[in-house]
């Protein structure tokens, strides 16, 4: 053989290859007409979801909506969406970052309504992006938490003469991924900002109730996968502890994990070497489950 090619063979072999190139994420709105009861015309009046594909999307895949937090009144897109969206395509995770409307302008129950449209959505366009229609999840940081497990909480099957044939879709998530979530609205160790920004000022107390995720559980409530900090002085972990319990009372599948250490709003905590290991928790929770192949 040619020395010349018996070098440039050895190269091809012994050079790393380059990892596949993600997809360019798309941004799409929940409702192309307009969303209903929308204030106006900007951007914070137009829900929306952010498509991250991994390299392989022949399918069928697990998928995964993202809700960013920000206390109900501004969303850590950065952060707490396009970070972990990443991070579940290089798992060969479909992902989706969710641009839900916001208070003060917006209240319940507009925030709920785009994320159970968010899940229709997918769920409706399973078969075009490869996703399998029973591996939709939903993951929710802080306020976001409060959103995904209101999601997992409050849902309905879709109904099947509706003209929009997403609305037919069911929106109840088959997982929920729970970053120290804001999850109750009438203990004490509420957060009082998401509160007053998702109901206003004096909401009803029975509503209150309703939108407290911990008192809404019930045995067909979708798993959970739940991550806190002790030391999180802004969410109490009382909030993870509230809702891991009610989940277990209930017998529905629930893991937590809460670290000693570690502030409010770390996200994936990539530069802390305890609180980094949660994303590899949670790849074992999702494989465990069945909701990884």
């Amino acid at each position: 053989m040619h020395a010349l090619m018996v070098v440039a063979l050895l190269a091809a072999v012994q050079t790393p290859q380059a990892p596949p190139l993600m997809q360019d994420p798309q941004t799409i709105l929940l409702w192309a007409g307009g969303a209903p009861g929308a204030l106006g015309d900007e951007d914070r009046d137009k829900p929306a979801l952010t498509i991250y594909m991994p390299p392989n999307t022949t399918g069928p895949m697990t998928a995964v909506i993202i809700a960013p937090g920000g206390s109900y009144a501004r969303l850590s897109m950065n952060n707490e969406g396009r970070a972990p969206a990443n991070y579940l395509n290089t798992l060969g995770v479909a992902a989706f970052v969710l641009r839900y409307r916001l208070g003060p302008r917006y209240h319940h129950p507009i925030e709920l309504g785009d994320a159970q449209r968010a899940i229709r959505l997918v769920r409706s366009r399973a078969a075009e992006w490869h996703i399998a229609p029973d591996r939709i999840g939903m993951m929710g940081f802080s306020a976001g938490g409060h959103l995904a497990s209101s999601a997992a909480t409050h849902v309905d099957t879709g109904k099947a003469d509706a003209a929009d044939p997403i609305d037919r879709a069911s929106s109840r998530p088959d997982f929920s991924v729970l970053g120290y979530p804001v999850i109750s609205f009438v203990e004490p160790w509420t957060h009082q900002g998401s509160k007053t920004n998702l109901l206003g000022d004096a909401p009803d107390p029975a509503l209150a109730r309703s939108l407290s995720s911990e008192t809404q559980v019930t045995a067909s409530t979708p798993p959970a996968f739940i991550y806190h900090t002790n030391a999180d002085a802004t969410v109490p972990v009382e909030n993870a502890i509230a809702y891991f319990s009610a989940l277990r009372k209930a017998g529905v599948p629930a893991e937590m994990h809460i670290y000693e250490c570690g502030e409010h709003g770390v996200g994936l905590a990539l530069f802390d070497p305890v609180l980094s290991s949660w994303p590899g928790r949670l790849e074992a929770w999702m494989r465990l489950n069945g909701w990884m192949r």
